[in-house]
């Protein structure tokens, strides 16, 4: 079996190659239309001072998927790092007190080191520099952690320190605390909220970070975490008195996705919901491990966001301006406009038809405008509009047609992401059977000669697989699939009769989808390897230990026999 790999990998085709560039393209061509169509009108209506927030640069469209996480003390964000990375990193303090006094962001490196925030702020190739504005009291407390990790070459990770309550703790900070929240949220592809099973009160500085999040309730995910430490019927009224805190402290009619668990490497400590936590982890992580695929997708969605903000700023200085008188008058004017900006906001919602929802907080929008002269304003210009509106009804729509994942629903997707590839694409999350009770099985998978073959893990083709791992994302599959016109067409150039052909695919296409994912490609190019090279005949049944152990269980409940 030595050399069917080589024997039989077809060579990467162009169209392939352009499957694999998609996302990089989406993300070239964002750059491009927020410089020509966007930026232009968020310079003329001032929307960095109204928003406080910067003009976006290149390197935060090219920036890895981000995941922050936020929650008082001691519910175990830290430990929650660990556990994603399989490791310590530098910086990490953990502790019941509060030990994580900094915000943290975690990134790939060759070497470990931890890098001081004002250094992280003007790091070229880092989406950093927009925290300049929070100044030198907050950047000394804003550090980077670089290590190697298989983890951190996909994602980047933000901990921030535990909320405290009490007027106090927020005063001495020295900076801004929710301010600083919510700039990372801006930016944040998966936003984890923790809870201690123990401590579910909620601060007022905890509701105050909560209340910076909206609008990234669909970033949002809870966690229930430590709730090893309390019986089933506690585990039922402790997360029953989580909702109803959620519920009044978010104004939505919808609840919060929550993952109930222990998310570090320790055993449970009861083992009473072992089952429930396992199925809790394993749908968490699977989250994880698909945010890069759903990078370019998160992106559209906050440009789409950020241009609707833009377009309904730019009617409203546009209205603004035109009601101020032309020579006097101009400051009692002014006062009357901000003291009936209610009615300014809805005049200019029914003239232009738009959302409730686009416009700015009208407190926090009128602060701003006091310190502003609104004869200085610039007139709105209805060529920029037009460029705002061309983006929304026309360039984002066919970037989104040209995402590989597009054609799949929500269903579908998390069905075939959940075997995905080990790359920059997936993320490479932790698997602990061993603190569920379960045989672990980790020893074997670190052995460099491989697992026992009497194991259950055993695969003989497992070395085949990491040889033609190349080759068949070459094949540009989708979502870790490939197609079936792609699978036909590699097996149709190995020379085979139809027939023949006919009898591998029924072996290989295991789960009868009619794509082929990693592993039924390898089982698919041993049986043409061993029919061309070796001659010998195709087998009636896949012996065990060529089929792949994720499909095992598929076979038994079909009835279908191994030998």
């Amino acid at each position: 079996m030595s050399n069917w790999a080589s024997s039989s990998s077809p060579r990467p085709s162009a169209s392939a190659d352009e499957v694999i560039n998609k996302t990089n393209r989406v993300s070239a061509q964002l750059k491009a239309i927020y410089k020509d169509n966007i930026l232009p009108s968020e310079k003329r209506y001032r929307y960095d001072y109204f928003y406080e927030s910067p003009f976006l640069t290149d390197v935060e469209f090219d920036a890895k998927p981000q995941v922050m996480l936020v929650g008082q003390y001691s519910v175990g964000k830290t430990s929650f790092i660990r556990y994603m990375l399989g490791r310590d990193f530098p910086g990490a303090r953990i502790g019941p007190e509060p030990t994580t006094d900094r915000f943290t962001c975690l990134i790939n490196g060759p070497e470990e080191r931890t890098i001081p925030g004002n250094a992280l702020s003007v790091h070229p190739d880092l989406p950093f520099r927009g925290l300049e504005r929070f100044g030198v009291s907050f950047l000394s407390r804003f550090e980077g952690s670089q290590l190697p990790s298989s983890v951190l070459r996909s994602i980047t990770l933000v901990d921030t320190p535990g909320i405290l309550s009490g007027e106090k703790q927020r005063v001495n900070r020295g900076y801004d605390f929710t301010k600083v929240v919510s700039w990372f949220a801006d930016r944040a592809d998966l936003i984890l909220l923790l809870f201690d099973a123990h401590k579910l009160d909620i601060s007022d500085e905890l509701k105050a970070t909560i209340d910076v999040l909206k609008g990234h309730e669909d970033k949002v995910r809870c966690i229930l975490n430590k709730a090893d430490q309390i019986n089933r019927q506690q585990l039922m009224r402790v997360y029953g008195s989580l909702l109803w805190s959620l519920g009044k402290t978010i104004n939505s009619p919808e609840v919060l996705r929550v993952y109930v668990g222990s998310f570090w490497h320790e055993p449970l400590q009861n083992m009473d919901n072992a089952e429930l936590f396992e199925s809790e982890e394993s749908d968490l992580m699977r989250d994880l491990a698909i945010l890069p695929r759903q990078s370019a997708v998160r992106k559209i969605n906050e440009l789409v966001k950020r241009i609707r903000k833009v377009k309904t700023l730019a009617y409203i200085i546009g209205h603004l301006k035109s009601q101020m008188p032309a020579v006097m008058g101009k400051d009692k004017k002014q006062q009357k406009l901000i003291g009936d900006m209610p009615n300014v906001f809805r005049t200019i919602m029914k003239k232009h038809n738009l959302a409730p929802g686009d416009f700015p907080d009208i407190n926090k929008f009128s602060e701003k405008l006091k310190d502003t002269r609104f004869s200085e304003f610039h007139s709105l210009k209805l060529d920029q509009i037009q460029l705002l509106e061309d983006c929304l009804s026309s360039h984002l729509p066919k970037l989104m047609e040209e995402l590989p994942s597009e054609k799949d629903s929500p269903e579908t997707l998390k069905a075939k992401y959940s075997t995905g590839r080990v790359d920059n694409t997936y993320v490479p999350v932790p698997t602990g059977a061993g603190k569920f009770g379960k045989a672990d099985n980790s020893a074997m998978a670190s052995n460099p000669f491989g697992a026992a073959e009497d194991a259950d893990e055993y695969w003989a083709l497992e070395e085949s697989a990491e040889r033609l791992k190349e080759s068949f994302e070459a094949l540009g599959p989708q979502g870790g699939f490939l197609s079936p016109q792609t699978a036909k067409e590699v097996l149709v150039k190995t020379g085979l009769q139809k027939e023949q052909l006919r009898q591998i695919w029924a072996l290989s296409d295991i789960d009868r989808d009619g794509y082929f994912d990693h592993h039924e490609y390898v089982v698919a190019m041993f049986l043409c390897d061993a029919v061309m090279q070796k001659g010998r005949p195709i087998p009636a049944e896949l012996p065990m230990s060529v089929i792949p152990p994720s499909k095992r269980s598929l076979l038994k409940e079909r009835g279908g026999g191994f030998f």
